[in-house]
């Protein structure tokens, strides 16, 4: 079948073996190198993408002899950018763990894990200069810093999504939230659902027919105006610390999205950081990443009095 405006040809792939499991977005990503993954989204929601004459969910796993369809798929974007030697390095000094299964980040705040959107680069577009075999298996929201974990090949990566999906990795943030919490620890079980605002911003809110998300907070010590805290989750929604945060109340400092007031004086970026990550697979295994010397010297500030706790936007 023929595209009538670009001449280029829907095609249609059958999944190998060595690709039985494997999730439908990533799949595509590979299929389709260098589109940001928001096209990938919008291609299977409109049905452009099927899956042995179905539609299909970006998420649906796949299973080997499997008929994808692939539209033609005319993208802006230059084939292969030239990312910049200084991000790539930058990223190279992030790595705290490498082996022939697993790459361990600490992604810097700021820098979302895939391009588009009206992004110049994300992580993976320095990432593939680095080694085009690594692939992430879980996310990290663009303002949020720590822990990014990297299959180096697909069996890991297909090993790992299990992990995540089947709640065998154990993953910690640090966090600075407004006001003081009632109590040292707090679990929130809370269903969350993603919604459009009225600007047409995309937020997460608390609803009951969402999707089933787990957050425990832990009350590591009381500030003025603040407490800074532990979150342990058993689930990964988007947005789920910051949308639990705000629901009891305690919303993330510096989270322009989910808190009307203003953050701490000092504070440019969003407080939240993945500091601690455990993996059963390949073996069982801790990762930990310090706090960013930005978030710990604001920590110090507000110990010691040095400023007031807000500043104005």
């Amino acid at each position: 079948m023929t595209d009538r405006v670009s001449g280029a040809k829907v095609r249609y792939v059958k999944v190998a073996a060595d690709r039985a499991g494997q999730r439908l977005d990533n799949f595509l990503l590979g299929q389709l190198g260098g589109v940001p993954r928001s096209l990938v989204y919008r291609l299977v929601r409109t049905g452009q993408v099927r899956v042995n004459g179905s539609r299909a969910k970006p998420m649906q796993k796949l299973r080997t002899g499997d008929e994808i369809r692939i539209p033609p798929v005319a993208t802006d974007a230059p084939q292969h950018r030239q990312v910049p030697d200084s991000l790539v390095e930058s990223i190279r000094q992030k790595i705290i763990h490498q082996d022939r299964d697993i790459v361990v980040i600490d992604k810097p705040a700021g820098l979302a894990v895939h391009g588009g959107s009206g992004l110049s680069f994300g992580l993976m577009d320095a990432i593939n200069v680095l080694d085009k075999s690594w692939k992430p298996v879980h996310r990290l929201d663009r303002p949020t810093s720590g822990l990014l974990l990297l299959g180096c090949h697909h069996q890991a990566v297909v090993q790992l999504q299990r992990a995540f999906a089947e709640r065998q990795v154990e993953k910690r943030y640090l966090t600075l939230l407004r006001g003081e919490l009632p109590e040292d620890r707090l679990r929130v079980d809370v269903p969350l659902k993603k919604i459009r605002d009225g600007s047409g911003q995309r937020r997460v809110i608390a609803a009951d027919d969402g999707q089933t998300a787990v957050s425990e907070f832990r009350c590591l010590e009381r500030l003025p105006g603040f407490s800074f805290a532990e979150v342990q989750i058993e689930t990964g929604r988007t947005h789920q610390i910051r949308a639990h945060a705000r629901f009891i109340g305690h919303p993330v400092a510096g989270d322009e999205r989910y808190d009307d007031a203003p953050g701490p004086a000092g504070l440019k970026r969003l407080f939240l950081h993945a500091h601690f990550l455990r993996l059963r697979w390949p073996e069982d295994r801790v990762f930990s990443a310090p706090l960013p010397i930005e978030l710990g010297q604001l920590v110090e500030r507000l110990r010691e009095g040095q400023q007031p706790p807000t500043q104005q936007n």
